[in-house]
């Protein structure tokens, strides 16, 4: 997709509607080559020189050997070397020969097809056939034959690809099965593999001959909806998928309507046995359930040290321990406030302005009791992975807390927590208004407990963390982290 895109912006004039159905074309055109047995080459028209083609894409079969062994993608071709590109261009006409000899004489069938759309040439797919690893004729060679030459003329015609897309990890391709249907839904032919995919569902029996609608009940009303509005010529063939499943198996279905002159002439389906990843799918879902069950908890449990905390510190008479257990209530609520987002989703990074607005609110209840403390944020933090957001939170709580009692001295005032998250550096700062840091200030020395944690989680985290005064009043702790872009793409 790259590379097209590219070749397609650097040497191409096509505009985007058509640049778009080009990358549509090369999601889906596996298809063609797996079932004409060949490679296939995009060639894109010279914005400057229509003599002069840009190769933007290649593809070999699955089903056959390859007949071209260098990737020719970028590679220019002009008039006096390779005609055949340049005359199907100008003159719209599929064109085929015969005993060319390529790699070191292998002799290759060569098919040439002009692809048309809005009654322009926008670009000629080469189809090059190795001769010498041509099948032994059968029933699923002529099969494959046959969808190849119809799909040439729907290329031809700008018919294919089809939308919606195919997607590239789930929908099925040739060799996971197919089943060729005629035109009155009658199975024509079925590979052993789209065989063993049906009978998994409990068909029995040869399946050719018997009618799709009956061995897949499931695709019924689709089918006829599809096949009646291309049959009147409501809309060209449209592709759709569908999963089929049972107690014991599961198939993805991928219908492909075939057409000509805008009738539906047959019908593919391709067939995916994917059993063993909706068993997998459903093993993620029982992890996911039993990991967000596990955060729920802990945060519980978290809830309820807290609390125990809490009535022990009313319990206490003296002020100094008193204060010490509420300073440990505040920690450990700021941690269940992470287990408490984490058990909400289904991804291990959180959303952190949720934890950080709950922390402000937090430390505004406690700062309360010792006078009128305006707490906010500006900025967003983004999304966390849960193992930072843990210390993360135990950070901006320790450094809010400092702000109150150690910036604003108890007394009234405003903390506000700026965040900046770009790419994957993150800037924490909480400033407050207060009386600022004393002269002979050392964070090196400094004595606090909270300022001895927020210090040792950063270095654990690779970060920086700093305190300053500010130029006109108050102070700013400074927190500076690398997070690592691995963990925020999950």
């Amino acid at each position: 997709m790259r590379r097209l895109s590219e070749v397609m912006n650097t040497h191409c004039g096509l505009d985007e509607a058509d640049k778009g159905w080009l990358l549509s074309l090369i999601r889906e055109w596996h298809l063609f080559a797996d079932t004409s047995f060949s490679d296939l080459v995009l060639w894109l028209p010279d914005r400057d020189d229509e003599n002069v083609f840009w190769a933007g894409a290649q593809i070999r079969p699955t089903t056959g050997p390859t007949a071209l062994e260098d990737d020719v993608v970028g590679e220019d071709i002009r008039y006096e070397y390779d005609s055949m590109v340049t005359a199907a261009f100008l003159g719209r006409e599929i064109m085929e020969t015969s005993d060319n000899n390529l790699n070191a004489g292998i002799p290759v069938d060569t098919l040439v097809i002009p692809v048309i759309r809005h009654d322009q040439c926008i670009a000629v797919i080469e189809r090059h056939t190795n001769r010498m690893g041509v099948r032994a004729p059968g029933a699923l060679e002529d099969t494959y034959l046959a969808i190849a030459d119809v799909l040439s003329k729907m290329l031809w015609c700008g018919q294919f690809p089809m939308n919606p897309p195919s997607d590239p990890t789930a929908s099925p391709r040739v060799g996971d099965g197919l089943m060729w249907v005629d035109p009155d839904c009658i199975v024509r032919y079925c590979t052993p593999n789209a065989t063993s995919c049906i009978r998994k569902l409990g068909a029995t029996g040869d399946l050719e001959g018997e009618d799709i609608r009956d061995l897949l009940p499931a695709v019924t009303l689709d089918y006829e909806c599809q096949h009646g509005a291309v049959g009147s010529g409501l809309l060209p063939g449209t592709a759709w998928e569908v999963t089929v499943e049972d107690s014991q198996a599961s198939v993805r279905l991928r219908i492909l309507p075939l057409t000509e002159d805008g009738i539906w002439i047959a019908t593919v389906v391709l067939c995916r046995d994917i059993t063993v990843l909706r068993e997998r799918e459903r093993q993620l879902v029982t992890k996911d359930a039993t990991i967000r069950e596990i955060h729920h908890r802990v945060k519980n449990n978290l809830q309820t040290v807290a609390a125990l905390l809490r009535l022990q510190s009313r319990r206490m008479s003296s002020p100094e321990g008193r204060d010490a257990l509420r300073d440990a209530q505040r920690r450990v609520q700021s941690i269940a406030a992470v287990h408490e987002i984490l058990s909400q989703g289904f991804d291990e990074a959180v959303p952190f302005d949720q934890i950080a607005d709950r922390i402000l609110l937090m430390v505004g209840d406690v700062a309360s009791a010792a006078g009128q403390v305006g707490a906010g944020r500006e900025g967003s933090f983004g999304s966390i992975p849960g193992d930072i957001a843990t210390s993360l939170s135990l950070v901006m709580t320790e450094l809010c807390q400092n702000a109150i009692e150690h910036g604003l001295l108890s007394s009234n005032g405003t903390v506000i927590v700026h965040a900046v998250h770009e790419g994957d550096h993150l800037i924490l700062e909480v400033i407050d208004d207060g009386a600022g840091l004393p002269d002979n200030f050392d964070l090196t020395s400094a004595s606090s407990l909270g300022l001895s944690i927020v210090t040792t989680l950063i270095n654990d985290l690779g970060g920086s963390f700093s305190l300053r005064n500010n130029d006109d009043q108050g102070s700013t702790a400074r927190v500076e982290l690398d997070l690592p872009t691995e963990q925020l793409e999950l």
